[in-house]
Formats: C-alpha cells, sequence, structure tokens
C-alpha cells in the first residue's frame, strides 16, 4: 500500500518539504490520473513548475496544499467506505447522481478548489462525518 499522508507541516502559506508532492503523486498513481488530470487538481501550475515539484519538492502555495490536503481526504474516505481498494480507488471515474451524472473527477476537473471541496463533503457526508 502506498503512504500517502505528507508528513511535512506547512508554514507562512508555503510548504518547503516535498512530501505533499510525494503524497499526491501516490494518490495520483492510485487514481491512474493524467498529467492534465494532475495540473487541473493541483491548480493549473505551469507544466515547469509542476515537474520541478515532481522532482524537487520545492515551496508550494498554500492553494495547492489546501488541494492535496482535501484530495487526500477524499480518499481516506473512500478507503473507509469502500474497503475494497480497487473499488475506493475507481469510484472517482464512476458516474454518481449526486453529481448529476458527472464522475467524482469530473466535477474536481473544474479547477477550482471548492470542486474538490464539494466531492470531498459529499464523501464525508457518506462516511458520517
Amino acid at each position: 500500500m502506498v503512504k500517502l499522508e505528507p508528513t511535512a507541516q506547512a508554514g507562512e502559506g508555503r510548504s518547503a518539504i516535498p512530501a505533499a508532492m510525494e503524497a499526491f503523486q501516490g494518490l495520483a498513481d492510485l487514481w491512474q490520473l493524467s498529467t492534465e488530470d494532475q495540473l487541473l487538481l493541483l491548480g493549473s501550475p505551469g507544466r515547469s513548475t509542476f515537474f520541478k515539484w515532481k522532482k524537487d519538492g520545492g515551496s508550494l502555495p498554500r492553494d495547492t496544499v489546501e488541494r492535496v490536503s482535501h484530495l487526500l481526504a477524499i480518499h481516506k474516505a473512500l478507503e473507509i467506505l469502500l474497503p475494497d481498494t480497487r473499488a475506493a480507488d475507481g469510484w472517482i471515474r464512476r458516474p454518481n447522481a449526486q453529481f448529476n451524472g458527472q464522475s467524482a473527477l469530473d466535477v474536481m476537473r473544474g479547477g477550482q478548489v471548492m470542486d474538490i471541496y464539494r466531492v470531498r463533503q459529499y464523501v464525508d457526508a457518506q462516511r458520517g462525518g
């Protein structure tokens, strides 16, 4: 199992430790996200910035850290709701009546933090949180 929880402490609105990106990369692999999807979910950083983050970590903006935090929370909630790993990881691609037939990934592709948060609220509510 891939360890997805970052161990870095964020301060001053930026994270200088690559733990958040390491956790995100593990999640991106589990969810089989394309580079374009990864860019959207991280807030559309420049491609060169994104690849630098992947390689070296670096200083992540507060917005990006918040996005990663919500994505990791979604993943954790899905692991609780759907103990079968394949079902949990595949859920984000399945159509969902709550999202007017769109998948959770389609909703999150909207690119705004609120799009990701909307999915998080839904899975948290299903979990009873």
